[in-house]
This record gives C-alpha cells, sequence and structure tokens, in this order.
C-alpha cells in the first residue's frame, strides 16, 4: 500500500470527498465504454452503482468507527453484491432466436459495484486498478474475442425458412462448402402459411470459410427469411 494515502483511510470530510471522488471516476471510466457501443447500461448508472456502493461502504464504516455501532461492517456490502445482480439482470436479454445478449454488461455493472465498495473502503489502489482492468477487458479485449471468433471451426447458425424446399437448398448449400453438421434442431411454428419455420445448425467449417460469408449466402438463398449467427 501507499504510504502517502494513509491519512486519507480515516473517515473524515477530505477522505469521504476523494473516495465518492474516486467511485465517480472509475464507473464513468467503465460507463463510458459501455455508452460508446450503445449498451443499456451506460455512462450515469455506471457512476450511480460505484457511488452507492462506496457510500454503502462508507456508512459501514461510520456507524462502526464514529457510533460505535458494533456490528459486522462488511453486511451491508455484502449486500450490495447480492443485489446489484437484480440490476444486471435488467440488461440480460434472451431474443427470440434464443441469443443471450448483455452478459458482458451485466458482469461489468458487478465489477463496478465491488469497485465502488473499494473506494469506500479507502482501498484506493485496488480500486484504481480494477477500473483499468476492467476498461482494459471491455474495451481492448474485445477486439481479441471477435478475432477468436472469426477463427472458431465451431459455428451457429439460426435459419428461417419459408418451406421444405428452402430448407432443403439450405443442406444442399452446407454440403456443397463441405461443411459438417454437428447438431440440427428444427422448430416450426404456426403462421398463417402452417409452413415457416426455424433450422438451427451447430456446423464445423475450415479455415478458408468466414463466418459472416456463410450467413451472407444463406440469406440469398431462395425461400430463406432470416439468418442470424447464435
Amino acid at each position: 500500500m501507499l504510504a502517502c494515502l494513509d491519512h486519507l483511510r480515516e473517515i473524515d470530510l477530505l477522505s469521504t470527498f476523494i473516495r465518492m471522488l474516486l467511485a465517480m471516476i472509475c464507473g464513468g471510466m467503465i460507463g463510458i465504454e459501455r455508452s460508446c457501443r450503445r449498451r443499456p447500461a451506460g455512462f450515469r448508472t455506471h457512476i450511480l452503482i460505484c457511488l452507492g456502493a462506496a457510500m454503502t461502504t462508507l456508512t459501514s464504516q461510520y456507524l462502526y468507527t464514529k457510533l460505535s455501532y458494533y456490528t459486522d461492517i462488511a453486511r451491508l456490502g455484502a449486500q450490495v453484491v447480492v443485489g446489484i445482480g437484480f440490476i444486471g439482470a435488467g440488461t440480460i436479454m434472451v431474443t427470440r432466436q434464443r441469443r443471450v445478449k448483455g452478459l458482458t454488461t451485466a458482469a461489468g455493472l458487478w465489477s463496478t459495484a465491488i469497485i465502488g465498495l473499494c473506494c469506500g473502503a479507502g482501498f484506493y489502489e485496488g480500486a484504481v486498478c480494477a477500473a483499468v482492468m476492467v476498461m482494459l477487458v471491455e474495451g481492448v479485449f474485445s477486439k481479441f474475442e471477435f478475432r477468436l471468433m472469426n477463427n472458431a471451426r465451431q459455428f451457429s447458425v439460426l435459419v428461417g425458412y419459408k418451406d421444405m424446399d428452402a430448407f432443403n437448398n439450405v443442406i444442399r448449400y452446407i454440403r456443397d462448402l463441405d461443411l459438417e453438421i454437428n447438431d440440427l434442431e428444427i422448430t416450426r411454428r404456426s403462421g398463417e402459411k402452417g409452413e415457416n419455420g426455424f433450422a438451427s445448425f451447430s456446423l464445423r467449417i475450415h479455415r478458408k470459410i468466414q463466418p459472416d460469408e456463410i450467413v451472407r449466402d444463406l440469406s440469398r438463398v431462395a425461400g430463406i427469411l432470416t439468418v442470424e449467427e447464435m
């Protein structure tokens, strides 16, 4: 720990202001990246969560040190960790095509709350390091993850087709590319024509073909309504 910050670990007006300010800065740093990606929980949400978590820890310390309210000072912080799950759950969506979105945002909110607890406890070094690392994961590592996904040999796609002729065209296209079907699930739904349906393909592809090319080519097949990567 940095010795120059020891005097700011006591509960007084200056240390309280610095802890809340640091919580606002750390939460804002993470929230900016989410806002730039147009995620449901953005700049202000991350700031408020980090500030609230910091204030929770500060309140616990104040009750223990100033009011001699001898209790488990970690109890309030533990409730923050549990309670933030309800907010994070609101950012997770399961689409009609069974795609799960918002997991990274939910994890970021949970991490932001923990950073806020660090700020409120006066653990300045840990809060700053964690904030930088969370930004690194959400901002820089996303490009690395995208590259890994493009180079992955496993690929899942959901195809909405008009009739069985269109479905057969999809099978023919997959065979022409010499792709291996690891799993196939067909889900029909009642519609006006009664023939529309969805087929979920789990494919094993070779390195010469990019998943985006498969999605683009499948969308051009006659009778295909929708094509989405899962």
